[in-house]
Protein backbone atom coordinates (compact mmCIF):
# COMPACT_ATOMS: atom_id res chain seq x y z
CA UNK A 1 0.00 0.00 0.00
CA UNK A 2 1.22 3.31 -0.71
CA UNK A 3 0.14 4.74 2.34
CA UNK A 4 0.34 3.31 5.90
CA UNK A 5 -0.59 5.83 8.29
CA UNK A 6 -2.82 9.21 7.43
CA UNK A 7 -2.24 11.73 9.55
CA UNK A 8 -4.03 15.78 8.43
CA UNK A 9 -3.10 18.81 9.03
CA UNK A 10 -4.57 21.11 12.32
CA UNK A 11 -6.47 22.80 9.44
CA UNK A 12 -8.43 20.26 8.37
CA UNK A 13 -9.03 18.59 11.59
CA UNK A 14 -10.77 21.80 12.36
CA UNK A 15 -12.00 21.79 9.09
CA UNK A 16 -13.69 18.08 10.12
CA UNK A 17 -14.80 18.90 13.20
CA UNK A 18 -17.31 21.76 11.41
CA UNK A 19 -18.38 19.03 9.37
CA UNK A 20 -19.07 16.41 11.82
CA UNK A 21 -21.39 18.54 13.36
CA UNK A 22 -23.30 19.56 10.35
CA UNK A 23 -23.91 16.36 8.95
CA UNK A 24 -23.68 14.43 12.09
CA UNK A 25 -21.20 11.82 10.46
CA UNK A 26 -19.31 11.11 13.87
CA UNK A 27 -16.40 8.92 12.53
CA UNK A 28 -12.97 10.84 10.50
CA UNK A 29 -12.40 8.05 8.20
CA UNK A 30 -15.89 8.57 7.05
CA UNK A 31 -15.26 12.07 6.26
CA UNK A 32 -11.86 11.45 4.82
CA UNK A 33 -13.52 9.14 1.89
CA UNK A 34 -16.12 11.57 1.47
CA UNK A 35 -13.32 14.56 0.84
CA UNK A 36 -11.37 12.34 -1.30
CA UNK A 37 -13.93 11.45 -3.74
CA UNK A 38 -15.35 15.20 -4.34
CA UNK A 39 -11.37 16.23 -4.96
CA UNK A 40 -10.88 13.80 -7.39
CA UNK A 41 -14.26 14.01 -9.20
CA UNK A 42 -12.20 17.80 -9.87
CA UNK A 43 -11.70 18.05 -13.20
CA UNK A 44 -8.20 19.80 -12.24
CA UNK A 45 -5.17 18.78 -9.95
CA UNK A 46 -4.64 19.65 -6.81
CA UNK A 47 -2.31 22.76 -6.43
CA UNK A 48 1.04 21.28 -4.97
CA UNK A 49 1.37 22.62 -2.01
CA UNK A 50 3.54 21.75 1.57
CA UNK A 51 0.80 20.24 3.98
CA UNK A 52 1.47 19.59 7.12
CA UNK A 53 1.09 16.57 9.36
CA UNK A 54 0.50 18.65 12.83
CA UNK A 55 -2.91 17.55 14.09
CA UNK A 56 -3.69 14.77 16.34
CA UNK A 57 -5.76 12.85 13.82
CA UNK A 58 -4.51 10.04 12.72
CA UNK A 59 -5.52 6.99 11.11
CA UNK A 60 -4.47 3.64 9.12
CA UNK A 61 -4.48 3.17 5.54
CA UNK A 62 -7.05 -0.09 6.48
CA UNK A 63 -8.78 2.41 8.49
CA UNK A 64 -9.66 5.16 5.97
CA UNK A 65 -10.64 2.95 3.69
CA UNK A 66 -11.98 0.46 5.08
CA UNK A 67 -13.10 -2.71 3.56
CA UNK A 68 -12.96 -0.76 -0.11
CA UNK A 69 -9.05 0.41 1.01
CA UNK A 70 -8.00 -1.25 -2.34
CA UNK A 71 -10.59 0.55 -4.26
CA UNK A 72 -9.72 3.93 -2.69
CA UNK A 73 -5.72 3.04 -3.66
CA UNK A 74 -6.87 2.59 -7.48
CA UNK A 75 -8.54 5.31 -8.02
CA UNK A 76 -6.10 7.60 -6.53
CA UNK A 77 -3.51 5.51 -8.77
CA UNK A 78 -5.77 6.36 -11.80
CA UNK A 79 -6.10 9.59 -11.17
CA UNK A 80 -2.82 10.21 -10.93
CA UNK A 81 -2.03 8.78 -14.75
CA UNK A 82 -5.06 10.77 -15.53
CA UNK A 83 -2.95 13.84 -14.35
CA UNK A 84 0.19 12.72 -16.37
CA UNK A 85 1.76 11.39 -13.36
CA UNK A 86 3.08 7.67 -12.92
CA UNK A 87 1.40 6.08 -10.01
CA UNK A 88 4.68 5.04 -8.41
CA UNK A 89 4.01 4.74 -4.25
CA UNK A 90 5.55 7.85 -3.59
CA UNK A 91 3.66 10.27 -6.16
CA UNK A 92 0.43 8.52 -5.66
CA UNK A 93 1.07 9.31 -1.82
CA UNK A 94 1.67 12.80 -2.41
CA UNK A 95 -1.36 13.03 -4.73
CA UNK A 96 -3.66 11.26 -2.26
CA UNK A 97 -2.57 13.33 0.29
CA UNK A 98 -2.95 16.34 -2.04
CA UNK A 99 -6.59 15.41 -2.59
CA UNK A 100 -7.50 14.73 0.40
CA UNK A 101 -7.09 18.22 2.44
CA UNK A 102 -8.54 19.69 -1.19
CA UNK A 103 -11.56 18.02 -0.75
CA UNK A 104 -11.95 18.68 2.78
CA UNK A 105 -11.26 21.88 2.29
CA UNK A 106 -14.08 22.16 -0.54
CA UNK A 107 -16.21 20.15 1.71
CA UNK A 108 -15.80 22.99 4.85
CA UNK A 109 -16.26 26.04 2.14
CA UNK A 110 -18.59 28.05 4.67
CA UNK A 111 -22.34 27.37 3.42
CA UNK A 112 -21.21 24.77 1.12
CA UNK A 113 -22.68 22.11 3.48
CA UNK A 114 -24.84 22.75 6.19
CA UNK A 115 -26.19 19.38 6.91
CA UNK A 116 -26.00 15.66 5.66
CA UNK A 117 -28.27 16.55 2.46
CA UNK A 118 -25.85 19.16 1.11
CA UNK A 119 -23.15 16.65 1.23
CA UNK A 120 -25.08 13.92 -0.79
CA UNK A 121 -26.45 16.27 -3.01
CA UNK A 122 -22.61 17.57 -3.92
CA UNK A 123 -21.44 14.25 -4.77
CA UNK A 124 -24.82 13.75 -6.87
CA UNK A 125 -23.60 16.98 -8.86
CA UNK A 126 -22.61 16.48 -12.91
CA UNK A 127 -20.10 18.53 -14.03
CA UNK A 128 -20.75 19.99 -18.03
Amino acid sequence: MFVKQIRLSSQARDQLIRLKTRTGIQNWNVLCRWALCVSLKEPTPPTPVEIPADSNVEMTWETFGGDNYELYAALVRERCVKDGLEPEDEVAATQFRLHLHRGISYLATPNKIKNIGDLVALTCETKP
